[in-house]
C-alpha cells in the first residue's frame, strides 16, 4: 500500500472544545457554562437548537488553517449519546469530520483510525487530553499532544494570519513603488523628470 502524503492529524473534538477556553466560550449558554450537553434538553428544543454548533465550526476552521499543507486532518466528535442519527460524516475546508455512531464513543473511532494508520505505517498526530485514549493508542508512529497545546498553536497561527492580513491591507503600493531603483530611474528619464 502506498504511503500517505501527509501525516494524519486526529483531533478529539469535544475534548478540545471542553478543554480550552477558546472554544468553551462559543458553547451556547443554554448548555450551561462548561457542563456536558443535556441531550434530553436538546431533544425537547422544537427548533433543533444545537449549543455546540459555533464551537464545532470554529474548531473545524482552526484545524483547517493549522493543518494546511502539513497534515490530513480528521476531527472526531462523540455522538454516542445523541438521540438524533442525523450526524453524517462530512468534509469541510479539507477537514474530515466524523461523528461516532449511536452507542459508540469517539474514543472507539479514534482507536480505529489509529490502528488503521499504524497498519499503514502512517505517522499520526493525535490531539487529546484524555489520558486513557493517549495511553491506549500512543506509541510509534503516533504522537500525542494535549488539547491545550493545539489551542495555543492555533492561536499562534491565527495571529500570524491576522498580521499577514494587516500587512497586505497597508501594502497599497503604486507601480513606481514596486519598481527597482534602477528601473525607476530609467522610467523617470523617459518621462523627463
Amino acid at each position: 500500500m502506498a504511503r500517505a502524503k501527509h501525516p494524519l492529524l486526529v483531533v478529539d473534538g469535544y475534548n478540545v472544545i471542553y478543554g480550552t477556553t477558546r472554544y468553551q466560550q462559543l458553547i451556547d449558554e443554554h448548555a450551561g457554562a462548561g457542563a456536558l450537553a443535556d441531550v434530553a434538553h436538546l431533544s425537547r428544543d422544537p427548533y433543533g437548537h444545537d449549543p455546540f454548533e459555533r464551537a464545532r465550526e470554529a474548531l473545524i476552521t482552526d484545524v483547517a488553517a493549522y493543518a494546511q499543507g502539513s497534515y490530513d486532518p480528521v476531527i472526531v466528535f462523540d455522538a454516542a449519546g445523541n438521540l438524533s442519527e442525523e450526524r453524517p460524516d462530512f468534509s469541510r475546508a479539507g477537514v474530515r469530520v466524523v461523528f461516532s455512531n449511536t452507542g459508540e464513543s469517539a474514543d472507539s473511532v479514534i482507536e480505529r483510525l489509529a490502528t488503521r494508520a499504524r497498519r499503514q505505517t502512517r505517522d499520526v498526530l493525535l490531539v487529546t487530553s484524555d489520558n486513557t485514549i493517549r495511553f491506549t493508542v500512543g506509541g510509534v508512529p503516533i504522537t500525542t499532544v494535549s488539547s491545550q497545546l493545539l489551542a495555543r498553536d492555533i492561536e499562534v497561527v491565527s495571529a500570524d494570519i491576522e498580521t499577514s492580513r494587516q500587512e497586505r491591507s497597508y501594502g497599497h503600493m503604486t507601480l513606481e513603488d514596486r519598481l527597482s531603483p534602477e528601473a525607476r530611474e530609467k522610467l523617470w528619464k523617459m518621462l523627463g523628470r
